[in-house]
């Protein structure tokens, strides 16, 4: 081999990474497990031995179901435990429900819905659970029902032809209501695609064209087991007849035989004889009550006459048909007695008005304008006299008062004092010198004269 020093050395090769270990908790893997098992089980059947079966105090139960190789640990709650089915160890029964796992337990176990004895079958499992998924709908309420026509005029039947029912119903319908109109709508009544045969009629009954021709449906066949009765447990019949626009009456089986059919229709009837004394009206019956109704009504028309009668006889004793001509002269009294009152009246009427009248002209003579203001106009002027004289006699008797003041105010002037010989002397701000004391203070006197005034100076 040889080397080539001038050549590049080859590359070299990375070594792949190292996995990443993972670590799980437990709780991871438990729901895991979890979710594996609920995907790939919907829900199942189990059957099985009931073993260490405990009921708690919630109402949950909580056992076991065994055979000969493997146990499984099942849990019912309390809305599924069924009612009227005692379960107890070493019962052998039919569970349905899911297959999960209990967390805090790392346990699987079935979730159990439904338990049945183990000889029940599947159809019976599957009855229950329609019944179960319908009344949740509500369609089994019996707020929903309709009331059926107490005297229909036609009826649909939806049955086959020839089979027994239809034969017991007619026979009932010609007995009892031979007017009524019956309409057969054929089908079968079990085997393959009789549910859907039986849906189909149900529908057509309620087309327009039926319309105010047919009043009441009624789905019937005889009795059978409940393999042969399963047409009427599908649920496509159910929702036609709860769709049903007519009112519905389900005769399907015997008196012990219950269907889907009969929880949803509108009336429940044990066998197709007696939905046919259901539905029609009792021909005997109703002579009956017309015969019932005829007796009362004749006895009620021959009380009314015997009274009529009576009256009759009493009012031609009475006297206004013996003496008719008491009836017009005792109207004619009153009539002229009432014409005199009515003329009393009328005169007293009169004569309150004229004396009210004559009330009112007095009243309003007295009150006439002319008058009044020649009597205001009289006052007046005698208030002016009275005025005048009094405004005279107040100026006199001023005038008089002055006269006398002026009088004493000449008595009592300085004007008269001076007149007699006699000077007043005051000092510079005009105030009269009452002493020859206040005279020296003052410096500056003024001496008044009748005639005049001097001005002096103290020196």
């Amino acid at each position: 081999m040889e080397l080539d020093l001038f050549s590049q050395p080859p590359p070299r090769k990375t070594p792949p990474p190292e996995p990443v270990l993972r670590i799980w908790t437990v709780g991871e893997i438990t729901r895991t497990v979890r979710t594996l098992l609920e995907d790939k089980f919907d829900e199942v059947w189990v059957q099985g031995e009931i073993c260490n079966f405990r009921r708690q105090a919630s109402g949950h139960c909580y056992f076991g179901l065994k055979d000969e190789k493997a146990l499984l640990s099942c849990v019912l709650f309390r809305s599924y435990v069924p009612v009227n089915l005692p379960m107890a160890d070493g019962m052998l029964v039919q569970a349905r429900g899911r297959i999960t796992v209990y967390e805090a337990r790392g346990q699987y176990q079935l979730s159990v819905t439904l338990v049945q004895p183990a000889g029940a079958g599947l159809l019976l499992a599957r009855f229950e659970e329609l019944k179960r998924k319908l009344a949740a709908e509500g369609l089994f309420d019996p707020a929903r029902k309709r009331p059926i026509p107490r005297d229909p005029a036609c009826i649909g039947i939806v049955t086959s032809p020839t089979g027994a029912a239809i034969s017991d119903f007619l026979n009932v319908a010609r007995r009892r209501a031979p007017w009524v109109r019956i309409v057969i709508n054929p089908v079968r009544v079990q085997g393959t695609g009789a549910a859907s045969e039986i849906a189909a009629a149900i529908r057509e009954f309620n087309h327009p064209f039926f319309e105010g021709k047919i009043d009441l449906i009624v789905v019937c066949r005889g009795g059978g087991s409940m393999e042969d009765l399963w047409a009427f447990n599908e649920e496509i019949v159910a929702r036609a007849i709860a769709a049903s626009r007519l009112p519905v009456i389900s005769a399907v089986g015997h008196e012990i035989d219950f269907t889907i059919a009969d929880f949803v229709a509108d009336l429940r009837a044990p066998t197709p004889s007696a939905a046919a004394e259901l539905a029609l009206p009792d021909r005997a019956a109703m002579l009956r009550h017309v015969a019932q109704v005829r007796s009362r009504l004749q006895r009620s028309m021959d009380s009314i006459l015997l009274n009529h009668r009576r009256r009759l006889e009493s009012v031609a004793r009475s006297a206004i048909f013996r003496f008719p001509q008491r009836l017009l002269q005792d109207r004619a009294q009153r009539l002229d007695t009432a014409v005199a009152q009515i003329a009393a009246g009328r005169e007293r009427a009169l004569r309150v008005r004229r004396e009210r009248l004559a009330t009112l002209l007095a009243a309003l003579r007295q009150h006439r304008p002319d008058q009044v203001m020649a009597l205001r106009r009289f006052a007046l002027e005698a208030q002016q006299r009275k005025l005048r004289a009094a405004m005279d006699a107040a100026m006199a008797k001023k005038l008089n008062r002055i006269t006398h003041l002026a009088g004493v105010l000449r008595v009592l002037s300085p004007d008269a004092t001076l007149a007699r010989g006699y000077t007043i002397t005051t000092d510079p701000a005009g105030a009269p010198l009452r002493s020859a004391a206040a005279a020296r203070t003052a410096q500056h006197l003024k001496t008044r004269f009748p005639d005049g005034t001097v001005d002096s100076e103290i020196l």
